[in-house]
């Protein structure tokens, strides 16, 4: 795993599903038998080195007679599958009041269907494992609970033209896509805008960012470059983030008429 605190969740749990095993008398290769599961499969999991999918966890419970303590584990294991910057990003976002986001050459992650997602993560280069991507696409699809929670934050995004036109994952994905932001343009607590590529003014060309008012009246911004993302917590660059955000906003299309434009794109789709 990439962090000390994932990999000691896995060890933990490892280390329980080892202690459980040798309890009832078991061999690797017995226990990977009787769950379905190879030897080494059950050998990677419990010396951390694997996260146990909640199938494996609820089996090896079952056969086992943990009594629901290894079943008890899954929420645990799958919020240590996600990488820790997505992690760390979703603590920010639970804590929002406020979320303000621009992004530009792809749909904001937020905003995204399973299937773009996924399409997002098998382009990636270099290439990600098919685990790796189940991963990350988890972990993405997992940051929506933020439109769930309450109270509501208010949530506001800036979307380029040019990511509702790129057939990311093809045309059907796009469509799927398409249809999905009108859906989330319809949550009273969520306005979607669209910065048309024709915009003469625009004063996000310095590339996607997010703003974060957070419930202790701190606001934060977030940046994320080719291989890193970074919390910008200054208070002179968050200022200056959070008046690019205001002059984006103001430049792009007004959400009445940005779900018009999308409506717009997805005719053009169909």
């Amino acid at each position: 795993m990439e962090d000390e605190e994932s990999a000691a969740v896995l060890k933990a749990v490892g280390r329980q599903i080892k202690a459980w095993r040798e309890a009832g008398g078991m061999r690797q290769c017995e226990l990977g038998s009787a769950i379905g599961y190879g030897e080494e499969m059950v050998s990677s999991v419990e010396r951390g080195r694997r996260a146990p999918k909640p199938e494996f966890l609820d089996t090896a419970d079952e056969v086992l007679g943990a009594g629901g303590k290894l079943a008890a584990m899954k929420e645990d294991v799958e919020k240590a599958r996600y990488p820790k910057k997505v992690r760390d990003l979703k603590k920010l976002e639970d804590e929002a009041v406020e979320l303000g986001a621009y992004a530009s050459l792809q749909i904001h992650g937020l905003l995204q269907t399973p299937e773009y997602a996924q399409a997002v993560y098998e382009l990636r280069r270099p290439a990600y494992t098919d685990e790796e991507i189940d991963r990350h696409v988890a972990a993405r699809m997992a940051r929506k609970a933020v439109f769930e929670r309450a109270p509501r934050p208010s949530i506001t995004f800036v979307q380029e033209e040019v990511a509702l036109r790129r057939p990311v994952g093809g045309r059907m994905v796009l469509r799927r896509q398409l249809e999905h932001l009108l859906e989330m343009d319809e949550l009273r607590h969520v306005e979607i805008q669209v910065m048309p590529t024709d915009r003469v003014d625009h004063a996000g060309l310095s590339g996607a960012f997010r703003v974060l008012k957070l419930r202790d009246g701190k606001t934060l911004g977030y940046t994320a470059s080719q291989l890193h993302g970074r919390v910008i917590s200054d208070p002179r660059e968050v200022q200056i983030l959070e008046m690019r955000y205001g002059m984006i906003r103001a430049q792009a299309l007004s959400p009445r008429e940005s779900r018009a434009f999308i409506e717009k794109v997805l005719g053009e789709e169909t």
